[in-house]
């Protein structure tokens, strides 16, 4: 297994802090992202080492692993477990091996190899029977919000694969969800990490999103606000016709039940529509129309 600079994948400095790689990783991934590189191979293989970068550059934990251990960075726990026993080997008259482990202290060999050696060699048979899970990846999928109104599939390429999997209705933006086995492969047959696939949920409509509510500014001219009448008002779930009610004023709310979003994960059930009426002024009148209201205003006097 080659070893891979995480930090030269995000273009940024060891030293970089935790905002200097957030925002790397972001730029980074939006440009490469499969949906907008389709059969791109080259762009697939450059977010997948974008995504494994942040994985372990992201979590300070992580990090601080992969510094001292490299690609290896995993396995630091059994590392530390190998090196106590090498202390206790030596204080109990075995193995005279000496030293502290870090990445340089072995050249070109593979901190595989090492670790198999301290387990008894290239062919001891206990460290092939350790089991590693494989690494957890992280990705970004951006949808409108007009698309997770309803329940859909979705195909995504992942490790080269393409997965086919539904988008629940209503999710929310920023909800992360968990696809178990999609992450990178396990070693000695170890299980398969898994998918966490974060909801960028783009509003490109008039509505304001609030969980399962959604809230609409929607003007009413003038003559309809003081006589009352019929209006007509868009929904995500088509049209509906209001009425308004005689001298309404200008931002009374009106409430539409169940014409809100969906609920997360609960069937046919949706929160409310909140409406706020803005009142429109008539403008470019004409002189009979002023005169009009001139008329009007002397009879409220």
């Amino acid at each position: 297994m080659d070893y891979i600079d995480y930090y030269k994948v995000l273009g940024v400095a060891k030293s970089a802090s935790d905002k200097d790689i957030k925002k790397a990783f972001k730029k980074l991934a939006r440009k490469y992202h499969p949906d907008l590189n389709p059969d791109d191979k080259e762009a697939e293989k450059r977010f997948k080492e974008i995504n494994e970068a942040n994985e372990v550059l992201s979590k300070p934990e992580n990090r601080k692993k992969y510094d001292q251990y490299g690609k290896d960075w995993k396995h630091a726990e059994q590392f530390e477990q190998a090196k106590q026993s090498q202390r206790q080997s030596r204080r109990s008259g075995g193995s005279q091996y000496r030293g502290s482990y870090s990445q340089s202290d072995f050249g070109g060999e593979d901190f595989s190899d090492f670790f198999g050696s301290m387990f008894g060699g290239s062919g001891g048979r206990r460290s092939q029977n350790v089991k590693f899970r494989g690494q957890d990846y992280n990705a970004e999928l951006h949808l409108d919000l007009k698309a997770v109104y309803t329940s859909h599939q979705k195909t995504l390429t992942v490790n080269g694969k393409n997965i086919r999997i539904t988008i629940p209705a209503g999710v929310e933006n920023g909800q992360t969800i968990k696809i178990k086995g999609h992450g990178g492969p396990g070693r000695n047959n170890g299980p398969k990490g898994d998918l966490y696939l974060k909801f960028i949920i783009n509003n490109n409509t008039n509505f304001r999103r609030d969980k399962s509510h959604l809230h609409l500014t929607v003007e009413v001219d003038l003559y309809t606000a003081v006589l009352g009448g019929e209006i007509t008002v868009d929904t995500l779930d088509g049209k509906v016709k209001l009425k308004v009610k005689p001298e309404t004023q200008n931002g009374t709310k009106v409430k539409l039940k169940g014409k809100g979003f969906p609920v997360y994960k609960k069937e046919k059930q949706f929160g409310d529509l909140f409406l706020t009426y803005q009142v429109k002024i008539p403008q470019n009148l004409t002189k009979e129309q002023k005169d009009l209201f001139k008329s009007l205003r002397s009879l409220n006097k």
